[in-house]
Order: C-alpha cells, then sequence, then structure tokens
C-alpha cells in the first residue's frame, strides 16, 4: 500500500520501546520545549506535520502513530482496560526519549487517550490541550451532562455500532469520493466543513487508510444485546476502548495535580457533539437506524455539556481551563484553520512554562 509522504522539515522514524516499536513523527527542534500530538481514531501523526513544523522555531514537536494506527507496530488494543493500553504506550515513548516533563495536545480519541495519561502521569504533564476531544465519558451510550449509561451493558457504544459498508471501504484502501460510505467522503464531510479541502489531501487519506481492521482492531468486536440498537462492547479495539463501558476520564477532577487545560474546537463540529452524527443515537432519533426507542430511553449524547461539566469541576477543584470555539471549521481546527489554531495554542503553552 502507498505511505502518506513525509512533510519538509518533519523527520518520520521508528523508536523502539518497551511496549511496542511505535512510528513517531518529529521536527528538528530537538533540545526545546517537547510538546506531543496525540492523533485521533482513523487518522494518524501525519494530520499533526503541518503544525509541528509551524512551532518548530520554539518547540520539539513529536507525534506518534498509535497503537492500532499508522506504522506504528501491530498490537491488539485491549479494550477492556479503556485508553490506557495507549497512556502506557505512550509512557514507554517518553521513558525511551529521556523526557519527563512536557505538553500535551490530544485530537478526538486522542484527547481521551490525553486525559488518561494525565490521570496516570498528572507529574509529566506541564499543560494539556484537547482538540475537540471524546467526552470524559467516552463515545455512545450515556446521557446528562454527569455521562449516566443508557442502558447498563452500554449498549449503542462499542465495536457493532459502525456501517460495515464503511470498513469495506477501508479495508479495500478505497482512495475514491463515489459515495458516502468512502473513507475520503467522510474526511472531507465531517472532519473538515465543507468546502474546504485539505492541500495535502491524498497524505491524510493515506494515513486513515493505514488503521488496522478487525474484530481485534478497528472497529473492534461486539456482543449482542436486548438493548436497541442491539449491539453492546466487545472487549477488543479502538471502539470499545472509547465505550462508557470501560472508559471514564471524570476522574481528572479529583488529581492533587492539575495542569492548565485548553479545550480548542470547531463551531461546526459534527463528530464530537451534543448529537453527534457518528452517534447511532442521533441517527435513531433522525429515523435513520430502525426501532429507536425515543429520547427518554436513549437520547443523543450530549458530548459537549459533559465535557463543560467536567471542565467546570475541574475549575471550581483548584484547576485552570480555557474554551476556545474557532469559527467556521468542523472537527480539525489545527487543519482547517492551522494559522489560527498555532497562535493560539502558542499563547497557551507560553502563558503555563
Amino acid at each position: 500500500m502507498e505511505l502518506p509522504s513525509v512533510l519538509e522539515g518533519i523527520e518520520a522514524t521508528f523508536v523502539e520501546t518497551e511496549r511496542i516499536n511505535m512510528h513517531v513523527h518529529f521536527n528538528k527542534n530537538r533540545d526545546a520545549t517537547p510538546i506531543m500530538f496525540i492523533h485521533g481514531n482513523l487518522s494518524g501523526a501525519t494530520f499533526f506535520e503541518e503544525v509541528m513544523v509551524d512551532l518548530s522555531d520554539q518547540f520539539f514537536c513529536f507525534a506518534p502513530d498509535l497503537r492500532g494506527y499508522g506504522q506504528t507496530e501491530d498490537k491488539v488494543v485491549d479494550a477492556t482496560r479503556g485508553m490506557c493500553d495507549w497512556s502506557d504506550d505512550l509512557s514507554s515513548l517518553l521513558d525511551t526519549m529521556n523526557i519527563e516533563k512536557l505538553h500535551i495536545v490530544g485530537w478526538s480519541m486522542g484527547g481521551g487517550a490525553a486525559m488518561q495519561f494525565l490521570l496516570d502521569h498528572p507529574d509529566k504533564v506541564l499543560s494539556l490541550t484537547l482538540i475537540c476531544p471524546v467526552s470524559p465519558y467516552g463515545f455512545g451510550g450515556t446521557k446528562t451532562e454527569n455521562g449516566i449509561p443508557c442502558y447498563e451493558d452500554y449498549a449503542g457504544s462499542g465495536g457493532g455500532t459502525v456501517n460495515p459498508d464503511f470498513i469495506q471501504r477501508i479495508k479495500e484502501h478505497d482512495t475514491t469520493e463515489k459515495d458516502q460510505a468512502s473513507p475520503l467522503f467522510i474526511m472531507n464531510n465531517f472532519y473538515f466543513k465543507p468546502p474546504f479541502r485539505a492541500k495535502r489531501e491524498k497524505d491524510l487519506l493515506l494515513s486513515l487508510l493505514l488503521i488496522k481492521t478487525g474484530e481485534k482492531a478497528y472497529p473492534g468486536d461486539f456482543v449482542p444485546s436486548p438493548n436497541w440498537p442491539f449491539t453492546a462492547p466487545g472487549k477488543f479495539g479502538p471502539l470499545n476502548a472509547m465505550s462508557p463501558k470501560y472508559f471514564n476520564a471524570s476522574s481528572i477532577v479529583d488529581l492533587p495535580v492539575k495542569p492548565p487545560i485548553l479545550w480548542i474546537r470547531g463551531s461546526h463540529d459534527t463528530v464530537v457533539a451534543d448529537e453527534s452524527f457518528f452517534d447511532i443515537a442521533t441517527l435513531g432519533k433522525l429515523g435513520l437506524v430502525p426501532g429507536y426507542p425515543g429520547v427518554e430511553v436513549c437520547p443523543p449524547q450530549p458530548m459537549l455539556k459533559q465535557t463543560r461539566k467536567v471542565l467546570e469541576d475541574y475549575k471550581s477543584n483548584g484547576g485552570k481551563y480555557y474554551e476556545v470555539v474557532v469559527k467556521d471549521v468542523a472537527h480539525s481546527p489545527h487543519i482547517e484553520k492551522p494559522g489560527e489554531f498555532v497562535a493560539t495554542l502558542r499563547n497557551f503553552i507560553s502563558d503555563n512554562m
């Protein structure tokens, strides 16, 4: 399969850690203050190359391909640990690189991995930036700002909630935009706000298509449920790792060490939203998935409200957070408006060094 090209000013290489052989993208300012960028689902380190180059005058930036993604060694994600496999991999990477403290930026699912890392290693985190992050209560299957599960078995989240046609297109490495199941269509209509097209569209798509697929990879396995939509989380893969059955980062509010948090999101994000188009409950409410039991039983997950509630509690318990909404962009402000994103991130980190 064709691999994405590497942007000038970036080096991509493998770093063998005690846990996994990680493929990592670096800028060239190795002696500066470090920032680690953690990509989201259906993406990879390539998605951060432009901002890492832009920040190279002041920071040492690096972005690994997470377990299950990109060119990193193919190892199973144990979803029963939530996002701990990724957190442990990142900790092992930092040990190998002899980095004791750093700033962390997590996008989408990577925001969840970043929150898990903060829970596991609060003394290592100088600041945390969350770009359109998954809710601290995971993705799918919960209601209210306090993340109450819709069902005891967390039906409506996990590996059984993805369109099988989309999974097949990934397996086929489909690079067309022929219909709504094509990865390129998803990227251009949901990662970005149309009519935006990324300058490095091909490289971003090739990075997306490097995701590992299968019952123990993306999207993961699932089990039947008596509760709508009649599928509940399995034990493997990234979507199960994001399920609230296994992932809950709301306890960041109780950390004795609370680094400052920047929450930056797009005004038109429909991936992580209070009625996300990727939440099966939203699709049920719209009449696109039959048998929907109604909003009283299984409402769309209020993802933004949940994140804001946790961050407000974080603030009430002595932490600091800042919310920035980038206008006229969707799920990828660092790609859609990189100049504005870099300026915001640079100012936030500089104020908290």
